[in-house]
């Protein structure tokens, strides 16, 4: 993948730490020859950003509240300012109130409900229209996404709904973008430890569970997931749009385990 990216700059929204998805991508985006800014979300997570923004040499990194159109805004000038037009956009964020994640869904408060939402999809929304003034033609974003928007996953409940309308938005903006040849998709990675998986109740048992019965009898990793970004974000899939692409060893493929007998009488 070498120079695949040569020339093409972006943003990458959502860098937590070293062991993040969006690490994973940011990585590879280095390795393909992009340049990129980061931002992230609070004072906490800037410790930890600083770092990585020196190891992968960013000319940029800032703060963005993505709940604030304002916000968003002064990021598209600091962007602006820093690369004139961009190519590329990565967009990993989101967020859901523990209470929102365990038990039934239904308990699921209303002001949790709106705050994930906001947080996790209609970010999404508004920050490619907020940047698509400044994207090339030919560009290209992308977010993350998980299977549980399409089936459920025990306790990944509210953020599962917060996704599936997540997923619908990318079909949209996909058709919104399309006139200008800007390439809107999604990935949705198998589970893999971030801190984002750590407010999951039980994450270890949903880890082995996939390992088991996935076709390819394991987990993905950060890296497998970042090179598929690469793919996405890149000249090689130009006709590609509109998409949700799973990198999860298959497992989305299974409707049962694999170890389940089935007996013909």
């Amino acid at each position: 993948m070498q120079n695949l990216m040569a020339g093409k700059r972006g943003l990458i929204m959502g860098v937590a730490n070293q062991k993040s998805i969006a690490y994973g991508i940011a990585e590879n985006l280095k390795k393909a020859g992009a340049e990129f800014a980061l931002s992230y979300a609070g004072e906490t997570l800037k410790k930890r950003v600083d770092p990585i923004a020196t190891e992968l040499g960013c000319p940029l990194v800032f703060e963005c509240d993505v709940t604030s159109d304002e916000a968003i805004e002064a990021a598209v000038k600091e962007v602006e300012k820093e690369f004139g037009k961009i190519d590329f956009i990565v967009h990993a964020i989101a967020f859901a109130d523990k209470s929102g994640l365990g038990g039934k869904y239904y308990n699921a408060t209303r002001a949790g409900f709106a705050q994930a939402m906001d947080i996790s999809c209609y970010s999404f929304t508004a920050i490619c229209e907020k940047f698509a003034p400044i994207m090339n033609e030919n560009g290209s974003i992308i977010t993350l996404s998980y299977l549980g928007a399409e089936r459920v996953v025990p306790n990944y409940n509210l953020m599962g709904v917060v996704k599936a309308a997540l997923e619908a938005s990318v079909k949209y903006l996909a058709c919104d973008m399309g006139d200008r040849g800007i390439r809107v998709n999604s990935i949705s990675a198998g589970p893999i430890k971030t801190l984002a998986a750590s407010g999951i109740g039980e994450f270890r048992k949903v880890l082995n569970y996939n390992e088991a019965n996935a076709p390819l009898k394991r987990n993905v990793d950060q890296d497998e997931v970042g090179r598929t970004a690469v793919a996405l974000l890149s000249d090689l899939t130009t006709g590609i749009t509109g998409e949700n692409i799973h990198v999860d060893a298959g497992f989305h493929v299974m409707a049962m385990s694999k170890d389940l007998a089935v007996t013909a009488e």
